[in-house]
């Protein structure tokens, strides 16, 4: 597992300064699609948590349908993976798989759709930073700097915003968004320098998650969706398994493959605003005033943060 993770982030130091010759362009418009995606999944996973379906119900369904929609990409003749491949496809479904949905959901379910999409998102780029800063010797900068300083300080406006008008956050709730957030961020590290495509790297989440999780969901008996009606059923076999497992996570590979990981993770923290509009007509979650604030100062904070660092390596280069 250790060699999982060292050659992955020395394989990133190597390729970083090739990032700037690839078209940011359409890396924004992969991180775009992401963020939208992403931005619905907080508000229809915590409209079925709170329901009848539970947390469990949910990962079987984005990992179960996102393995059989994705699985034969990589299991087709001509298209099968190296074992190296399955054991870094391992690592990433650890930490982009069945914990992090894990976390995710759990945080929904203890918290509201605006804090958690706000909380784990804007943290991500901040944990992204510190990551990258430690292990990977990146120089982030005074306006990078500026950035996470402004999205720390939006987060807990809001958090405190929050609880000074439905009253004390729940701290499970808050750290289990802030483990997933720094699971994602270290996803992003990995996935940059582990040689997958975005296809290879969703296709093995899902197939992982579906190993590890689906048999002990079968025989623990944990379903609960003879208790849910055949339409929400039926939207979160899209979301989760099509729209989240599949073009949501490619998305945003493809988005960190193009921008690198400090930028691509920055601009997932404008999820906060877009989640928040859609929690209004569809949780009844109206943000107040001041949480609106704090939203926009996290959105400064992105646009700061999504600047690129320079980058001084802290392993030697692979041989070419």
């Amino acid at each position: 597992m250790g060699d999982s993770l060292t050659t992955p982030i020395a394989a990133f130091m190597a390729d970083s300064a090739a990032v700037s010759d690839r078209r940011p362009a359409a890396g924004y418009l992969w991180a775009t699609l992401s963020l939208m995606i992403f931005s619905g999944w907080f508000v229809i996973t915590r409209f079925s948590v709170t329901r009848e379906l539970q947390i469990w119900d949910i990962m079987a369904l984005r990992f179960g349908v996102g393995a059989l929609v994705l699985a034969p990409t990589i299991l087709r003749p001509g298209a099968r993976l190296p074992a190296s491949a399955w054991r870094e496809g391992l690592l990433l479904c650890l930490l982009w798989g069945v914990p992090f949905v894990l976390l995710v959901a759990l945080g929904l379910r203890l918290t509201s759709a605006a804090q958690a999409a706000s909380i784990a998102p804007a943290a991500m780029p901040v944990f992204a930073g510190v990551v990258g800063g430690i292990v990977l010797g990146e120089r982030q900068g005074t306006a990078r700097w500026l950035g996470y300083g402004a999205i720390a300080v939006g987060l807990i406006c809001l958090v405190g915003t929050s609880a000074a008008s439905r009253g004390a956050p729940n701290l499970l709730g808050l750290a289990a968004l802030l483990g997933a957030a720094l699971l994602w961020a270290i996803y992003t590290i990995v996935f940059r320098g582990s040689g997958l495509s975005a296809m290879q790297a969703a296709a093995l989440i899902c197939t992982w998650s579906a190993i590890l999780f689906l048999p002990v969901y079968a025989v623990f008996g944990l379903s609960r969706f003879a208790l849910a009606s055949p339409s929400e059923l039926a939207l979160q076999v899209v979301y989760q398994g099509v729209l989240m497992s599949c073009l949501a996570v490619v998305a945003f590979n493809r988005a960190v493959a193009l921008l690198g990981p400090s930028a691509a993770t920055a601009i997932i923290a404008l999820l906060p605003a877009v989640a928040s509009l859609l929690a209004i007509p569809v949780l009844g979650e109206i943000p107040l005033p001041a949480q609106w604030a704090a939203i926009v100062v996290i959105g400064i904070g992105v646009g700061l943060a999504a600047q690129r660092p320079s980058v001084r390596s802290a392993f030697p280069k692979r041989p070419t």
